[in-house]
């Protein structure tokens, strides 16, 4: 996993939490990188939850409430960082059905050693879309914060139905529907 998934997880605690809790949980969860980490480098997806399950112990909040927090975060941080992305977009299901075939793409280009996600969309009507999620890593909840803050992002109400597909989070189903 690409090593900006953990500088901005980071940055994340630092941020609403601590610049303690952030050291704390690094020190407890006794990573293999230790802890340290380069937006370029590559790293397993297991320091990740490994973190989620220390910031858990040590803030009292659920994991699967932390990773939705994570990606909700994530999405505005990739508006931010990423504005290009967004020229001309309209809505969360015209930004979600260019994922795949264009912003993954990218991502390739940029980190040829990048496995990121398979999404395919499929748009029901002008209200609704199914997202499938399918990854060899456990993150379907992040994938669900992500599509949180797209709906935030372009001030969209989005109902959200969720399906886990297996029992390890690595595929998803979500039913989306958009009121406004």
């Amino acid at each position: 996993m690409k090593g900006i998934i953990f500088t901005e997880l980071m940055e994340m605690v630092e941020t609403r939490f601590s610049v303690e809790l952030a050291e704390q949980i690094i020190s407890a969860a006794q990573l293999p990188s230790g802890g340290s980490y380069t937006s370029l480098g590559t790293y397993s997806h297991n320091e990740v939850l490994q973190l989620v399950t220390q910031l858990s112990t040590h803030t009292g909040i659920h994991g699967t409430d932390l990773q939705l927090a994570f990606g909700e975060y994530l999405f505005g941080r990739f508006s931010e960082v990423h504005p290009e992305f967004f020229v001309d977009v309209s809505g969360s299901f015209e930004f979600l059905a260019k994922v795949q075939d264009y912003i993954h793409m990218e991502v390739r280009k940029l980190y040829p050693d990048a496995t990121p996600p398979n999404l395919t969309c499929t748009r029901i009507d002008e209200h609704q879309m199914q997202l499938h999620y399918q990854s060899h890593r456990p993150f379907a909840v992040v994938a669900h914060g992500l599509i949180i803050g797209a709906g935030k992002h372009f001030s969209e109400t989005l109902a959200i139905d969720v399906q886990l597909l297996n029992d390890d989070g690595t595929e998803a189903l979500f039913h989306l529907v958009h009121s406004n």
